[in-house]
C-alpha cells in the first residue's frame, strides 16, 4: 500500500468542529507536525477536508 505524509501548515484555531476534529483523527495537534498513513480512501477523503490546513507528499 502506497504512503502518504501530512504535514500541518496551519492552525485549526477558528476552523468548523468537524475540521478540528478531521485534524485530531489524522493525529496532527500542532503546526509543523508531520505523520504517515497509508494512502486508504479514508485517509484521502479527510485530508481532502482539510486540504487549505495541510500539505501532503509521498513517503
Amino acid at each position: 500500500m502506497a504512503k502518504i505524509k501530512v504535514k500541518q501548515v496551519k492552525s485549526g484555531i477558528k476552523k468548523p468542529q468537524n475540521q478540528k476534529r478531521t485534524l485530531q483523527a489524522l493525529g496532527l495537534k500542532g503546526i509543523g507536525q508531520v505523520v504517515e498513513h497509508d494512502a486508504t480512501p479514508n485517509i484521502l477523503g479527510m485530508i481532502n477536508k482539510v486540504k487549505h490546513l495541510v500539505s501532503t507528499e509521498e513517503a
